[in-house]
């Protein structure tokens, strides 16, 4: 598998999705191995966690709206 970028901006690019130090040395042990698959389930597995987060977040916002809302009425 060819990568556009070097392994240190891969690695930085982990850190700034949020991937901790255990996901990023996974990772790095697929893309030394040349493994896409298990490179692709790592990244689902993470991507999946942070629409999690990103949903409890998104449901904390609209109980805050329809707080504001029901005191406006």
């Amino acid at each position: 598998m060819m990568y556009s970028e070097s392994r240190e901006a891969v690695v930085q690019n982990l850190k700034d999705a949020g991937c901790g130090p255990d996901t990023i040395k996974d990772f790095l042990l697929y893309f030394d191995g040349n493994k896409k698959e298990e490179q692709l389930a790592l990244l689902e597995k993470h991507r999946n966690e942070l629409l999690n987060v990103i949903h409890k977040e998104e449901k904390k916002i609209y109980c805050l709206d329809y707080l504001v809302y029901q005191i406006k009425k």
